[in-house]
């Protein structure tokens, strides 16, 4: 019983042993634009999971062989990341708090009212979502975005050749992780795949560990050593955050991009060398160059293709799987039982800001973890640990009108307080216009020049 539909809202899975009940919910989202599969059992509903990748699932708690409690923790192994609300019947308080301490997102009591359905169903949908894998090659890499699903499709098909990519983006994006998943999907993926963080050590040790030294080179060199380039000999080697580089080692990395050779400290003789360098950074680098402190004929050495990292903000969705993805491995690491966040938890996670990006929740994430004395984490601890940070994403209505009072001082700024101008600029008639200006708390006079 699937239906599909092109303006589809998102897809729902689903499961109930009640084939009326079944067929009401399923009319009701249908006529609400959600693509919908309905199954009679928690088997059939894991059976179907990969071939309709659900984005949510409700489900009847009371089931024969397997209850709703069973497929959530069968969903939350197989697809991390995506909520599952629970339908238990009138009455049974201390079903839904086990349902709910169990990670379900939340629950509906029989009967069941359609406006609750649709509030609870639209709550959980942003919240919600599983991952999709198509293989191994960017694995580490989880995420719905559209966006980020069109950067990895271009990352594929760079991969499949020897073309320089710098990868740009804020700190904690993932760009060393996306250069992983480009040598992976490469031909050199059998070959060492070597990172070095550009900003991390003093010139000269950097120069060392890059191009390798003989011994002697200098004090302390008891004996010869290979550098990274060597060391990633058939392979992949990420420069990460390249924009740290000082400029005397700019000149020597052109220099071994041009010649494909590596002349180590102290030597005289150069070493052929057959490496793919992926560079990284989150320094505006054509800003550099203007100011001087980058390479020019470097820069256009590395930027072969550019890829940019969009910010966690702009992909607000991955968050909840992020989430799960990290709750699972941090009690794969620490061999205990896995905790999840309360719903009005989650929510908090999704609407904060990220200055930190992927880097700054997965911090979050473990801090959480380390702190949370039960097996659910509160709102409240996530509210305490995120300060100032929390739910800065404003709602669609305080966005607007954000957006008009910005709108209005400013038209008040160059009209200098005059009221009739200001309404002609913004095409309003100026009774209109006094409306606006009362509604927004916004007094021309204070506009005027003394």
């Amino acid at each position: 019983m699937a239906s599909h539909n092109s303006e589809s809202k998102g897809k729902i899975l689903l499961v109930d042993d009640d084939p009326g009940l079944l067929r009401l919910l399923s009319i009701r989202l249908r006529a609400e634009s959600y693509d919908v599969e309905a199954v009679e059992s928690a088997h059939k509903a894991l059976a179907v999971l990969h071939r309709f990748r659900p984005d949510l699932v409700v489900t009847d708690l009371k089931m024969d062989k397997m209850d709703g409690i069973g497929l959530l923790k069968e969903l939350q192994t197989k697809s991390p990341g995506l909520r599952v609300v629970i339908i238990t019947a009138h009455g049974t308080i201390p079903d839904a708090v086990t349902a709910t301490q169990s990670g379900a997102f939340g629950f509906l009591t029989k009967p069941i009212d359609k406006d609750e359905l649709m509030d609870t169903v639209e709550r959980a949908m942003k919240v919600s979502g599983s991952a999709e894998v198509d293989d191994n090659w960017a694995a580490e890499i989880i995420t719905r975005n559209q966006k980020l699903k069109e950067i990895l499709a271009q990352a594929k098909m760079v991969a499949a050749t020897d073309a320089r990519v710098l990868i740009t983006g804020q700190s904690g994006t993932g760009k060393e992780l996306l250069a992983q998943a480009i040598h992976h999907a490469s031909p050199r993926n059998d070959r060492a795949f070597v990172a070095i963080n550009c900003s991390a050590m003093a010139e000269n040790l950097l120069e060392s560990e890059l191009f390798g030294h003989v011994k002697g080179a200098f004090t302390g060199a008891t004996r010869s050593h290979d550098g990274l380039f060597q060391a990633a000999e058939g392979g992949t080697l990420l420069l990460d955050e390249i924009g740290d580089m000082p400029m005397r080692l700019q000149v020597k990395l052109l220099r071994v991009l041009q010649e494909h050779q590596v002349r180590p400290v102290g030597s005289t003789e150069a070493m052929q060398v057959d490496v793919r360098v992926i560079s990284a950074t989150h320094r505006d680098l054509q800003e550099m160059m203007r100011e001087g402190t980058f390479r020019e004929d470097l820069y256009y050495r590395l930027n072969v293709v550019n890829i940019e990292l969009p910010g966690l903000d702009e992909r607000r969705e991955d968050i909840p799987l992020l989430v799960s993805h990290f709750l699972q491995q941090i009690a794969k690491e620490s061999d205990q039982e896995r905790k999840v966040y309360a719903p009005e938890a989650v929510e908090l996670l999704v609407t904060a800001e990220w200055p930190g990006n992927i880097r700054q929740l997965y911090n979050i994430v473990r801090q959480n973890v380390a702190l949370s004395r039960s097996p659910v984490i509160s709102g409240e601890l996530v509210q305490s640990s995120l300060g100032e940070h929390a739910g800065k994403l404003m709602s669609f209505t305080d966005a607007r009108d954000e957006f008009t009072r910005n709108y209005l001082s400013q038209i008040l700024q160059i009209t200098m307080g005059n009221v009739s101008q200001a309404a002609r600029l913004a095409k309003r008639n100026r009774t209109d216009f006094y409306k606006l200006l009362s509604r927004h708390d916004l007094n021309p006079d204070v506009f005027k020049t003394r």
